[in-house]
């Protein structure tokens, strides 16, 4: 078949958000703003530095905020223009994706991530993918997706994913690979274990929401049966995938923030507000005031 570059990214965004109720009854979790802009708006900047063209937006009810977020808002745009704003014009208009860059597909039931990955079938066709969680916002240059791209490429293909090394007294929060041997850069994956027991943990590399995966999987996804939590979950699949293809782990050594729980959202609104190159400094004083404040 050949080497064939990741040009589609499928972000599933149709989750209910309940970690963060009740601020998710109404809004998206996706779109609640962290300190600027949504949390979704950063997860598409990364895609975009790694050369992603089509972003693909696996939605369930009341997710029309999301759609509407990367069209024209022509009364807005009119009224900035009429008023002289230009350079907050530019601003918007420059973040628009390209016509016909995004697509979007409705998962009708919460049937899990891996049939949310598999709503999209259609319209990955018979193309390596990336998968991006949106609740996982990840801050590195290059950013990680840019990476995995890259490394995806030196290794002529195969399947890829984002891991995390985590203290080994949080394993049991997380999905965690079982390693191989280490390939450069890549470490060789024989397996996945969700939530393991901390004396169970094959080891501390801990699944970071960041995945690059070959069409085969989704004929996988079409047999698999319901798994953890009666859903239909990626990682059954990918497990199935590796007996037939080539599956490797990157390390991601930047900042992650977890938008999807209410600490995690508080950590990258201050984070993005410290970072802010106009507004850092006013961010910074203001968290040491509330510190303060509180006797932090």
């Amino acid at each position: 078949m050949g080497f064939k570059p990741v040009r589609k990214a499928v972000l599933p965004v149709a989750g209910l958000g309940t970690r963060v109720l009740p601020a998710t009854k109404v809004i998206p979790k996706e779109m609640l703003p962290v300190f600027d802009r949504p949390a979704l708006h950063y997860v598409i900047d990364e895609a975009r530095e790694a050369g992603i063209e089509h972003f693909i937006f696996v939605t369930g009810r009341n997710k029309g905020a999301i759609e509407d977020y990367f069209d024209t808002a022509y009364e807005l745009e009119a009224t900035l223009e009429a008023k002289g704003k230009t350079a907050l014009l530019d601003e918007l208009r420059a973040d628009l994706p390209a016509a016909g860059a995004c697509s979007f597909v409705r998962q009708q039931a919460p049937l899990g991530l891996g049939h949310a990955v598999w709503c999209a079938r259609e319209l990955v066709g018979d193309e390596p993918f990336a998968v991006m969680l949106p609740d996982m916002i990840m801050r590195s240059r290059p950013s990680c997706l840019a990476d995995m791209v890259s490394a995806y490429t030196e290794a002529g293909g195969g399947n890829l994913i984002s891991v995390q090394d985590v203290p080994r007294s949080q394993v049991s929060n997380y999905g965690i690979i079982d390693p191989g041997a280490r390939k450069g850069r890549l470490v060789e994956m024989r397996g996945m274990v969700e939530k393991p027991a901390v004396q169970d943990a094959p080891s501390t590399l801990m699944i970071s929401g960041r995945y690059i995966l070959q069409p085969e999987i989704f004929g996988l996804l079409s047999r698999q049966t319901p798994g953890a939590g009666g859903e239909i979950q990626l990682t059954d699949a990918m497990q199935a995938l590796m007996a037939s293809s080539a599956f490797h782990a990157l390390p991601f050594e930047g900042e992650i923030f977890d938008t999807g729980s209410k600490t995690g959202y508080l950590q990258a609104a201050a984070a993005m507000a410290l970072a802010d190159p106009e507004h850092g400094e006013q961010a910074r004083e203001i968290l040491r005031a509330l510190l303060d404040q509180s006797g932090g």
